[in-house]
């Protein structure tokens, strides 16, 4: 049998089933509203949809039978199907109201066939392109049910991803366009986020496998993720093995309102410098001390210059073993049996070690204020 079984029935067919069609055509919207989706007026745009289509089908399929062959005709069907996606309801609705058509036709078509004194073989073939033209049209409108559908969804990406930059936005936008722009995208704006920046040649969110409810887009030369709740449990341990698995150089910023995801970004993009392009993520929160003082890097060198300012009379080789003892001695508050062992030097070495920064440093070093400023300076020339 062909695929298009109509062309091989006998032309005379349609002008025995034509006088018959505006009948069939009000049956067939009739069964259609036994579909529980459709039971309802067929009124307006809706409406007019089903009609022109259920009489553009039978116009079409006599047509076709005429013709013995292809028919141009209107794209009625896929814009059914893309009309039943906007409208938010599932494909089956339509396939099965097509299915009620079909039975309708069949039955209607058979009693006039029949009057008409047209042999079995011709009824059974009748009937076996009636269903086939039915399929035809069905593959129509789930073509277009898919194209709305992907349509809809690129839509809802392109909005989401618009989300992203306008909450990581500097200065920020007011709470309103923000909201505006969240309810548009079907997200919901999370009590609090932080953001995730990802670099390297593996960064894309998809590569990440992200929490379902993370939003993401690429900004310059980093992939820019807003992560909601980031405190809940086990949620930094999964980051970490998504940027594990994907082999990526990443960074979490700390939490913070969503109205505030801007300084999340700021401090996301600062922590990822931290990396050196290992493979790792950087969490901020961990990473504080570090941040701060490379929020001004200008001010943290000129603050170790003062401190540390007794070593530079030394010669490289001794400014180096007294940056070391200071930073034993305070590590380990001045006890000198571990100073030694942190060192691995001789007890009475590190004693002479530290007689000698008292004579750099004098009263400074029994100050709890000084020692705190002189640890903030290691830290900074580090």
């Amino acid at each position: 049998m062909a695929d298009q079984p109509w062309h091989e029935l006998p032309p005379e067919i349609a002008e025995v089933l034509r006088p018959a069609l505006p009948d069939v055509a009000d049956e067939i919207i009739d069964a259609v509203r036994t579909v529980p989706a459709y039971a309802r007026p067929l009124t307006g745009e809706f409406g007019a949809g089903i009609r022109a289509g259920v009489q553009s089908a039978l116009r079409h399929f006599l047509a076709e039978i005429e013709a013995g062959g292809p028919v141009q005709r209107p794209d009625v069907y896929r814009a059914l199907g893309r009309g039943e996606m906007r409208a938010g309801r599932s494909l089956d609705a339509l396939l099965s109201a097509y299915r009620a058509g079909a039975r309708v036709a069949w039955r209607r078509f058979a009693e006039v066939g029949a009057r008409a004194g047209l042999d079995p073989e011709t009824l059974y073939l009748l009937a076996e392109s009636l269903f086939a033209y039915i399929d035809v049209l069905s593959a129509e409108s789930a073509a277009g049910h898919a194209l709305e559908q992907s349509a809809a969804a690129s839509e809802a990406d392109l909005r989401r991803r618009r989300l992203v930059r306008m909450l990581v936005r500097e200065p920020p936008l007011e709470a309103a366009a923000i909201e505006t722009a969240a309810l548009e995208a079907e997200w919901k704006l999370p009590r609090s986020l932080a953001v995730l920046l990802t670099a390297g040649e593996r960064r894309g969110p998809a590569a990440l496998h992200l929490p379902p409810d993370s939003l993401a887009e690429t900004i310059g030369e980093m992939a820019v993720a807003i992560v909601p709740d980031p405190d809940a449990p086990g949620r930094v341990a999964t980051l970490e093995r998504a940027v594990g698995e994907a082999g990526a150089t990443a960074a979490l910023g700390t939490s913070v309102d969503w109205q505030e995801a801007a300084i999340s970004f700021a401090r996301a993009r600062a922590a990822l410098a931290l990396a050196n392009g290992e493979t790792e993520l950087i969490v901020a929160r961990e990473r504080a001390g570090e941040l701060m003082l490379r929020s001004d890097a200008r001010l943290a060198h000129e603050l170790a210059a003062e401190w540390l300012a007794p070593l530079e009379r030394l010669s490289p080789g001794s400014r180096n073993r007294m940056t070391e003892t200071l930073r034993a001695w305070l590590a380990v508050q001045g006890r000198v049996a571990p100073m030694a062992a942190r060192l691995g030097v001789h007890p009475q070495t590190a004693r002479y070690r530290l007689a000698r920064l008292r004579e750099l440093f004098g009263s400074v070093l029994e100050d709890p204020d000084g020692r705190f400023w002189l640890e903030l300076a290691l830290r900074a020339e580090g």
